[in-house]
């Protein structure tokens, strides 16, 4: 009979760099490969937009996809969105050490990879809004759409015509979706 040794998020922060991405799943180290171009680019393209806005109206912080949020403990759970935004009443005072951020951000953005299966998605999904997410956007570059959640049956989707709006979590952020995904 063999047992299973589950990883701590401390133990998954002090791993060496090997060049992937790894996320832990109730204490299971899950490999992420690294992402494609059309990935890269449509995540890079929605940082800068909430970025620029997020700075501007000094609203909190925005993180790129290599950083890890801590959803669960016992076994613990670290997930790193594709893009991530924290509201500035829940930064702390001061630096923090060098840990995964404590809990969910308020918006979580996946980036659906051709890889993707709709059931990992939907887990996720359900991970960052179980941990406290307020909103988590799924993008999908090949249906060139948008996939809003606010709870699991407060969904809406968005073609590319739409609108994608921050709502009350990233107030006054708004982009056209087809901007995401323009040539």
């Amino acid at each position: 009979m063999s047992t299973i040794s589950l990883v701590t998020a401390d133990q998954l922060l002090l791993m060496p760099d090997d060049g992937y991405r790894y996320e832990l799943i109730a204490g299971e180290i899950r490999k992420m490969s690294p992402a494609g171009w059309r990935h890269g680019l449509v995540a890079g393209r929605l940082h800068v937009r909430l970025g620029r806005h997020v700075e501007k109206h000094r609203l909190g912080e925005v993180f790129e996809g290599e950083t890890g949020f801590l959803l669960a403990s016992d076994p613990d759970t670290v997930r790193a969105p594709d893009v991530a935004f924290v509201r500035r009443d829940r930064l702390p005072p001061e630096d923090l050490a060098e840990a995964f951020w404590p809990g969910a951000p308020d918006l979580a953005v996946g980036v659906v990879s051709p890889g993707d299966t709709v059931h990992e998605v939907d887990d996720k999904v359900r991970a960052w809004l179980d941990a406290g997410a307020s909103m988590v956007w799924v993008v999908d570059p090949k249906r060139r759409g948008v996939t809003v959640y606010r709870s699991p049956i407060a969904v809406k989707t968005l073609s590319e015509n739409d609108e994608l709006s921050g709502e009350d979590v990233v107030p006054g952020f708004a982009c056209k979706v087809g901007e995401l995904f323009a040539s």
